[in-house]
């Protein structure tokens, strides 16, 4: 059996004022413990305040704190750089603002600046952001690669100035890389102090021997510090080294701990019980699951019970997915979305257990309602969109978004369920999650990019949800069931929207106009956000008043063209009559 392992790493640092009075560099570092380990990665922060301002150190010490401690705070299911940007930012914005309340607020090279590197690695990547002169490298045996690059203007001979720094200007312009790392990479991070006066080949030597399994890479981040000075170096000094001692295997995950600790439950009939909840009956079964009425033994409440399908109880990657819908659902917080029944006693089981929906899917709806009001679909379709929203917002993607995914209760609250095919920017990072190649949504209403192979955005769920407003409005599907078909760009280049306007149906004709956006098969002609296609489902578009109604060849050419044949039939009766008429007169 193989052993688990978590992602490991050694550091060394030290920083010194040198030959100034105040060291207006700071550091730091921060390994979590599990699950955050996995989840968020280890961070590693280096600052460098400026030395016209004599405020610098404390920009440099507040940005890496609030870099080390805010980035945990961030979302689990977002990416390394959405949470790291979003972090920066803020810290960007909390110190340009102090400054302009201060005495230096026409002066922006007194105040509240400094530059920053730092360095995310979770699971087998390394993420960098740069902002400034520090400097990231990356050791390769005797020789170092520079990672960053130095954002300096040369303003004369041998004089040059910052163009970039966190709490220079309102807004900050961050530099972004993400790189694959193997076990024994390692990465050195330095403030100019240092690396304008210690060559490579001193480095490189001083952590290679330091590195080792008894190495004081403390000791070697000294020794180079030490080095610089002796160089003659007049400047704040600060080395952090990074070592990658052992990186995780899938077995690291959360997710994969938990399918290793629950039983997997057999098929389950009326009466029976699982971890205090006696089932009422049987939902709905399926290739991929089973679903049960089930009622919570400590609150009395009904709840659904949903478990695992019996052929593919051996397929962990099936697995690990089934598990992931609770951690997605336990993220989301919107009246939209289904919500999961957190635990409360210890659970033996395999199987996710959320609220009870008195209701209908969509589908159902939409056969006891074949020809609904038009108010009546914009008012699910926003609520659809703030379900949505809520996924987005987490960088997550529902990717199946289907009317037999979406339930409207008795009130008339509409809600997105299942999660199965849910894509989560922060979990993908991780080694112990691989992304499916294949398509996890429904054909029909699965974006026309998924079947070019290529990776969805929220375009991608735009459409889905485009494709369910048009079958609302028509019954019908904007390019029938052609969609699946197109492997290729050539043959999506091919595909024609059919209007949703029909005679027997009232509906505004600029209203085409807006569904045939929101389902383009490019999705880069799609809208931007949810938000403007809501918007533009209630207010007409100027842009769309301006365009035609679609000619009734265009809508409906077979009833254009028993029409033309009944007036060419009339013509010639005419002209029959006419001539007879002549003839025998």
């Amino acid at each position: 059996m193989n052993r688990v392992k978590a992602l490991k790493v050694s550091v060394g640092q030290h920083s010194d004022k040198g030959r100034k009075e105040v060291n207006q560099d700071f550091h730091g570092v921060l390994i979590p413990h599990e699950p955050m380990l996995s989840a968020k990665g280890i961070v590693i922060a280096l600052a460098d305040g400026i030395s016209s301002s004599e405020v610098s150190q404390v920009a440099a010490e507040f940005s890496v704190r609030a870099f080390l401690d805010d980035y945990y705070c961030t979302s689990e299911a977002w990416s390394v750089k959405k949470s790291a940007e979003r972090v920066l930012t803020a810290t960007n914005a909390w110190l340009h603002s102090r400054t302009q309340q201060s005495q230096y607020r026409y002066d922006d090279d007194r105040g509240y600046v400094c530059t920053l590197s730092a360095l995310v690695i979770k699971s087998s990547t390394a993420h960098l952001f740069h902002v400034g002169d520090t400097r990231i490298y990356r050791l390769h045996g005797p020789s170092m690669e520079q990672l960053t690059q130095d954002h300096r203007v040369r303003v004369s001979e041998g004089q040059s100035h910052l163009s970039r720094a966190v709490g220079f200007r309102p807004q900050i312009e961050i530099d972004y890389q993400a790189l694959a790392i193997a076990q024994g990479d390692t990465f050195l991070l330095a403030s100019d102090g240092v690396y304008e006066h210690v060559d490579a080949t001193f480095i490189t030597q001083v952590v290679q021997r330091e590195k080792g399994e008894y190495g004081d890479l403390d000791l070697a981040a000294r020794a180079i510090v030490d080095e610089a000075l002796q160089r003659g170096s007049t400047d704040n000094l600060t080395v952090q080294i990074v070592v990658v001692q052992e990186l995780p295997n899938q077995n690291a995950s959360e997710i994969q701990q938990q399918l290793s600790a629950l039983a997997l439950p057999p098929i389950l009939e009326a009466r029976a019980t699982l971890d205090g909840y006696t089932i009422v009956r049987e939902l709905h079964a399926s290739h991929r699951s089973h679903i049960y009425l089930a009622r919570d033994s400590e609150t009395d409440a009904l709840v659904v019970l949903k478990t695992p399908s019996i052929d593919l109880q051996a397929d962990p990657a099936y697995l690990e997915r089934f598990l992931m819908e609770e951690w997605v659902a336990r993220r989301i917080n919107s009246a939209h979305v289904l919500k999961p029944c957190l635990p409360t006693r210890e659970r033996h089981y395999l199987y996710v257990a959320t609220e009870f929906i008195d209701g209908q899917t969509l589908s159902q709806w939409m056969i006891d309602h074949p020809k609904p009001a038009l108010e009546t679909v914009r008012g699910i379709v926003e609520q659809i969109a703030k379900g949505l929203q809520a996924f987005h917002r987490l960088e997550m993607l529902h990717q199946d978004l289907r009317p037999d995914n979406i339930m409207i209760d008795s009130t008339g609250t509409v809600k997105i369920i299942d999660f199965g095919a849910v894509r989560v920017a922060g979990v993908e990072e991780m080694a112990a999650t691989n992304a499916s190649s294949h398509i996890l949504g429904t054909a029909q209403y699965t974006a026309p990019e998924y079947f070019l192979g290529e990776a969805g955005s929220d375009q991608s769920d735009m459409f889905s949800l485009g494709v369910i407003t048009y079958q609302m409005l028509s019954g019908r599907l904007p390019y029938g069931a052609e969609v699946a078909k197109t492997k290729t760009q050539a043959a999506q280049r091919k595909l024609r929207y059919a209007s949703v306007l029909h005679e027997e149906r009232e509906t505004p004709a600029w209203l085409d106009n807006v569904l045939s956006k929101a389902v383009h098969i490019n999705p880069f002609k799609r809208y931007e956000s949810l938000s403007e296609f809501v918007y533009d489902l209630r207010h007409p578009n100027s842009e769309f008043l301006s365009q035609t109604r679609p000619p009734l060849a265009e809508r409906h050419p077979v009833l254009f063209w028993k029409g033309v044949s009944a007036v060419l039939a009339v013509m010639v009766l005419v002209l029959v009559f006419a001539r007879f008429g002549v003839q025998t007169g």
